[in-house]
């Protein structure tokens, strides 16, 4: 259970936070002056401080510097009862992760205690690279051994320890953070704050500000200072997730600061410097984005210091079954449950379905079976729709891993292809026809340009966003038709 250490001698304050968390299961343990609150720390050991600036005997940075010296990861949110420019800043520069005003606003509360537990997990919860089968139960397990997993291992041995940017590329839910962490973990900064931003979860306003942080006044609604993560991170790693969402403006500043390490606030004119490690990650064609204008040529290079290809769980052969056995421990222990098999019949469909959502498809699907079932086995019916659909009669043919359909072999056969759809006693046996020529029309050519996007449409007579729309709809992309040639 997480738990939350409060240190102030005003007992408004201490109320206040235990009505902010009376409907959860944080534990709080709360403490009026410095010997107490010392005292508590070592007992209870919580997840995060908050830690009153002005205290009876000692100063609460002074205490700050105490703290840190036994446990240096500890997010620390100060409490003042003045908007001192010079306090907040002086309290992050000692690593602090945020700070409060009084009279301090519940949900305000709420919502930075919450940011704060969840960079503790971020930082604490080890991220385990396994390769065999194991009866561990934790969710933050890089589970493979199929050659392109050992690979990935490998790079993240190579790069960890070295500070340089790392550009972690893979499509969406195949477990890009995971990758982060793990380098986090296994670099020099590892002592300090992790902090996770998805440049695809905030309007371009709000991601200026949660990164670089803001003024008073600068916006509408920006009622004080905001401190961004740039800045709450100073000597350690930020991990940017879909990169290739950032708007323009933000991407400029993202490139200052990696070649200067400073940055100003927005809204703001004093510059601040800062030493941090950025990590990013994009399941996006960046290069086809540069060739489009939509992303920088010059942030590019400075995000790929080091790139690691996730790859698809599609592509990771003898990788599955030791995903299933591995989701059936973590969500039995979850659930409450006791399922100790797949059917066999089961088995064979999730290894047909090409999984385009990845891990995280197939983390929901097992829960969603286990949470179902009623015996202790997880059979076909008990599968989504999509799985059950796929390569049943009036479905479209299966996609191999370079996004061709798996019938063509390397070249168009449509009267066989017809004879095999006919003979499943297919009901759509046209639009499925339409989709295979599609599918081997689309992959030629953008092998023959060497996937030049532009220079396909054009050869297809078509626009090319008329061309992405279709690789999308039909599963094909870019770097896969062209290594497969």
């Amino acid at each position: 259970m997480a738990s939350l250490l409060v240190i102030d001698d005003d007992r408004t304050v201490l109320l206040l936070v235990k009505k902010a968390f009376a409907d959860s299961d944080l534990e709080i343990h709360c403490a009026s002056d410095a010997e107490t609150g010392m005292a508590a720390l070592r007992e209870h050991k919580p997840d995060v401080l908050l830690l009153d600036i002005l205290l009876p005997e000692i100063s609460g940075m002074e205490l700050a510097r105490e703290i840190r010296t036994i446990d240096i990861r500890l997010p620390v949110i100060f409490i003042t009862a003045t908007n001192d420019s010079d306090t907040a800043i002086e309290a992050m520069k000692m690593g602090a992760y945020d700070y409060l005003l009084k009279p301090l606003d519940i949900r305000q509360v709420r919502a930075l205690v919450e940011r704060a537990l969840e960079t503790r997990r971020l930082m604490n919860s080890p991220v385990r690279l396994q390769e065999a089968e194991s009866d561990s139960e934790d969710s933050d397990v890089l589970v493979g051994r199929s050659p392109k997993m050992l690979e990935v291992y490998k790079q993240i041995g190579r790069v960890a320890a070295q500070d340089v940017t790392v550009l972690i590329r893979g499509e969406s839910g195949s477990g890009k953070e995971l990758i982060a962490r793990a380098l986090y973990q296994h670099s020099h900064r590892n002592g300090q704050c992790f902090m996770a931003v998805n440049c695809a979860a905030l309007t371009d306003t709000l991601l200026e500000s949660e990164l670089f942080g803001h003024e008073k006044g600068a916006f509408t609604g920006a009622d004080r200072r905001h401190i961004g993560r740039f800045e709450q991170c100073n000597g350690g790693t930020i991990f940017l997730d879909e990169v290739g969402d950032m708007s323009p403006a933000t991407q400029s500043k993202v490139l200052r600061l990696l070649q200067e390490q400073k940055f100003e606030r927005v809204g703001g004119h004093d510059t601040i410097s800062v030493d941090v490690r950025l990590i990013s990650a994009t399941n996006r064609d960046l290069e086809q984005m540069i060739e489009e204008n939509e992303f920088r040529l010059d942030l590019f290079h400075r995000l790929n210091g080091f790139e690691i290809q996730l790859p698809p769980l599609r592509e990771r052969a003898g990788d599955l079954k030791l995903l299933l056995d591995h989701f059936l421990k973590r969500f039995n222990s979850q659930l409450n449950k006791n399922i100790t098999s797949i059917s066999p019949e089961a088995l064979e469909l999730m290894e047909r379905y090409p999984w385009p959502g990845n891990i995280r498809e197939m983390q929901g699907a097992v829960r969603r079976a286990m949470l179902m079932a009623t015996g202790p086995t997880i059979v076909p019916e008990l599968l989504p729709k999509d799985i059950l659909e796929y390569m049943q009669p009036g479905s479209a043919p299966r996609r191999s891993t370079n996004g061709a359909s798996s019938e063509e072999g390397g070249a168009v056969d449509l009267a066989e292809f017809l004879d095999d759809r006919i003979a499943s006693g297919s009901e759509n046996v046209y639009q499925e026809s339409l989709q295979f020529m599609e599918r081997y029309l689309l992959t030629r050519v953008l092998r023959e340009t060497q996937g030049n996007q532009s220079k396909a449409a054009l050869r297809l007579g078509i626009t090319r966003g008329s061309l992405r729309n279709k690789m999308r709809e039909l599963g094909i992309q870019v770097g896969q038709v062209v290594e497969g040639d």
